[in-house]
């Protein structure tokens, strides 16, 4: 594997010192930034515009321990019971711990969340919850809260932000971060941002399926940058599949948030039987690889493509009110939900895997952090708990912004950064690649054999047919945002792959038909690769 993914001089390239570079716009990054420091320079680089990122499509809300009948002791079991005996105990705590004093903080920045009696914050309840404890803002807390933080950190002098800028890879230097290079899709032109810290919010990979709730931006471009700066990458293997994504001929990505069933929703099968008693106890409550799993196999039992999910025997003006943004996305389908049942099948959501982390965020690199879904810190272990990531983003995006500061403001010199140049590829010529057709072959591939449901022979194949896609681009140089993403969907899905082999047994999200019991006895680690 090359160090660096394309070839340059950073004499040659135009640069900008910062204190502190972040990758993403999404919750965790734009938080983070506003954890540092006023008297530190921030650049904050984003794929996009600053108000695309996962995020803003979360719909459910935030997890916190508020009711007097819950407490930070219930959330964390509850967490652990979800992650499948994989969770890191020591990270969970600091999770559920901190949790109120972010959620005083969204609210001091002005964060609208829905109010209850004696105008407390309404607390509902999702999956594998043993309470209520889910703040939100409609059905639509991730665009709140992103909206908001967004508008804070404008205003921060000290923060620059670099919008349509794609971060390629961070220089480093004797196992130190000394910076990013990047290339701005408007200018064409390409840009070294010199720092001694790079923290990575640059979200997951969803984008290395067909379906998917996540927008196109995340193809992973964050831990492809980490593994070939030398970085560690846990719980690949674990990506979970939400089980209730609308199934229409126009859009089989808009997310149908766990909330609905939260609120009392029933999933049905095509002859309109509830089918989930007969998988779990919790029945539409279970945890959500179970669900996932449960409508994979009614799919296949009935010979349809999706099942139902009903919630019509609710109040309509409650459901209107308690899910606009659903309510009005179905009905733009001619779907009502308050009379109609939803049509709904399982898409990639989330991915508990990537960038190892401690519980400050610090990777196995000096100065380079990661937080956010791009993050492993073993909070989710193999399967996240509704509601967990967005509270992740901000416990975790507050640590590091409070030690980047403290290692900042107690630095004596800034640390020079020496020329680093990185040898061109074998090729130096222009090459044809149609780049999105083995994307659409790769997103194919990975849906059909690294899924919901696994085994060895269609792991086996899909890992040779990655590896041969890689000899396509082996030894180029590539030139576009299109290539870059490619190599990096690719690297992602070989490491995923890798992984999803290494575990031969079933846990969480990780459901493989040839080893389908958990195995405690010799399989109770996470996966390190």
């Amino acid at each position: 594997m090359d160090r660096y993914l394309i070839p340059f001089n950073t004499d040659e390239i135009a640069h900008e010192n910062y204190d502190v570079v972040i990758i993403g716009s999404g919750i965790a990054g734009v938080y983070t930034a506003l954890q540092i420091d006023s008297r530190i320079k921030v650049a904050i680089i984003t794929k996009e515009t600053i108000d695309i990122s996962n995020s803003v499509l979360a719909q459910g809300g935030i997890a916190v321990s508020l009711d007097k009948e819950d407490s930070p002791a219930l959330h964390f079991k509850d967490t652990v019971y979800a992650g499948a005996g994989l969770c890191s105990e020591d990270t969970v705590w600091v999770l559920v711990n901190e949790a109120a004093e972010n959620i005083e903080t969204l609210c001091g920045y002005g964060v609208r969340f829905d109010l209850g009696e004696n105008h407390q914050l309404a607390l509902s309840r999702e999956a594998a919850h043993s309470k209520n404890r889910i703040i939100h803002t409609g059905d639509a807390t991730g665009k709140e809260v992103c909206d908001t933080l967004i508008n804070a950190v404008l205003k921060c002098k000290n923060v620059n932000i670099f919008e349509r800028t794609f971060a390629i890879d961070i220089i480093t230097e004797d196992n130190k971060c000394r910076g990013l290079l990047a290339f701005n899709e408007d200018s064409g032109e390409y840009k070294f941002f010199a720092s001694d810290i790079v923290i990575c919010a640059s979200g997951g990979f969803g984008q290395l399926y067909q379906y998917t709730t996540n927008p196109p931006v995340a193809t992973g471009d964050g831990a492809a940058i980490a593994h070939r700066a030398g970085c560690e990458l846990m719980d690949l293997e674990f990506i979970q599949f939400h089980p209730t994504v609308l199934y229409h001929p126009e859009n089989k990505s808009f997310l149908i948030s766990e909330a609905v069933r939260g609120e009392g929703a029933y999933l049905l099968d095509s002859s309109g039987k509830r089918f989930m008693h007969d998988y779990h106890p919790m029945a539409e409550l279970a945890p959500r690889d179970v669900v996932s799993r449960a409508i994979f196999e009614q799919i296949q039992k009935t010979g349809t493509t999706h099942v139902f999910l009903d919630i019509s025997h609710k109040d309509a003006g409650f459901v209107k009110n308690r899910f606009p943004t659903i309510y009005s996305t179905c009905m733009n389908y001619g779907i009502d939900i308050t009379k109609d049942r939803i049509p709904v099948a399982p898409a990639e959501h989330y991915c508990m895997g990537g960038i190892k982390t401690d519980e400050y965020g610090r990777t196995r690199i000096e100065g380079f952090y990661a937080c956010g879904e791009a993050a492993c810190n073993g909070i989710h272990g193999a399967n996240r708990l509704a509601s967990n990531s967005l509270l992740e983003g901000l416990v975790f995006g507050r640590r590091i912004g409070i030690e980047a500061s403290r290692i900042i403001l107690n630095r004596k010199e800034w640390s020079a950064v020496r020329a680093v140049h990185a040898k061109p590829a074998a090729a130096e010529t222009e090459f044809e690649l149609k780049t999105g057709e083995i994307k659409k072959r790769l997103k194919k591939l990975m849906t059909h054999n690294v899924g919901i449901i696994r085994n060895e022979k269609k792991l086996n194949r899909a890992l040779e047919q990655v590896i041969e896609m890689k000899t396509q681009i082996k030894g180029r140089r590539l030139v576009s945002i299109e290539q870059w993403e490619l190599a990096n969907m690719l690297t992602l899905s070989e490491l995923v792959i890798k992984s999803a082999l290494i575990r031969k047994e079933s846990r969480g999200a990780h459901f493989r038909t040839d080893y389908p019991h958990t195995d405690d006895v010799n399989w109770k680690i996470n996966t390190v690769i």
